[in-house]
């Protein structure tokens, strides 16, 4: 990931999508806003311990380094539901002064609109971010232990193939900052969670040196899930930032025990 030129702090971009011309991307970090508290200072998120007005604020101060006007932007309400929407340009602005607006229980957006800002909002869960330069289609996902083990990456891929023809061998992606495989143990739900999935889950889960617990590594089981969607691996860069590590830098919710702030990936194309 490449640390930007910017007036915040924190701005950060992947080196395979960066080179892209006709599309802007970021994952934001935690400095450069307003907010005070568990959710200093740049907290995107509205559902969160933080004055409305400093949520706002902290988007306009994003939306103003990105060179993006607000109504641009498209927030989802995210629900861990594993649902895919695709965005329109009509769609433009839901989300961003109202929560009530975003678009309801999804958690991947999709678009082949240009001006069209997707974003997803994180702390621990991952952020992944889609690209196909070919046919010029932008994607956003988020993917916590749930929106993982309904294969969200993997049904944004074949989102993205069945709505707009891309060929998955075209498409860049990135997996971006969040809690890794040194920090995220996991208890009998999840471990049990896994198991019963109908499909190869080796790679998902790391033992534990805690008794009754795994390792769970989100970075790998969504990299595993867009190899076999046909990425190619050349194509997926993987930040390998911790959030719970990395909690001067990111949002983490266990680093905050569950009160914390929002970071925010997004794509826009040109």
């Amino acid at each position: 990931m490449l640390n930007k030129s910017s007036s915040l702090p924190y701005l950060f971009r992947f080196s395979n999508l960066n080179t892209e011309k006709r599309v802007t991307h970021f994952i934001s970090g935690k400095s450069g806003g307003v907010s005070m508290g568990p959710c200093s200072s740049l907290n995107l998120g509205f559902n969160t311990e933080d004055l409305p007005e400093n949520v706002l604020l902290n988007r306009r101060i994003l939306a103003k380094n990105l060179g993006i006007h607000p109504h641009q932007f498209v927030f989802a309400r995210q629900a861990h539901t594993g649902t895919i929407a695709m965005i329109e340009q009509t769609h433009s602005g839901m989300g961003f002064e109202n929560p009530d607006t975003a678009i309801p229980d999804t958690d991947a957006l999709v678009t082949n609109a240009p001006g069209v800002c997707l974003i997803v909002l994180v702390a621990d869960c991952v952020p992944v971010i889609f690209y196909d330069p070919v046919k010029h289609v932008a994607a956003v996902a988020h993917a916590g232990w749930r929106g993982t083990l309904k294969e969200i990456s993997r049904h944004t891929i074949q989102t993205m193939r069945s709505q707009y023809d891309c060929l998955p061998s075209d498409i860049l992606c990135g997996i971006g900052p969040s809690i890794g495989p040194c920090c995220y143990e996991v208890g009998e739900e999840v471990i049990q969670a896994v198991a019963s999935l109908p499909f190869n889950t080796k790679g998902y889960l790391r033992e534990s040196e805690t008794a009754g617990k795994a390792v769970f590594d989100l970075w790998a089981a969504n990299r595993i899930q867009l190899l076999e969607a046909g990425l190619k691996e050349e194509h997926i860069e993987i930040s390998c930032q911790c959030t719970k590590c990395n909690a001067d830098t990111w949002f983490s919710s266990r680093a905050g025990k569950g009160n914390t702030g929002r970071f925010a990936a997004g794509i826009c194309l040109a």
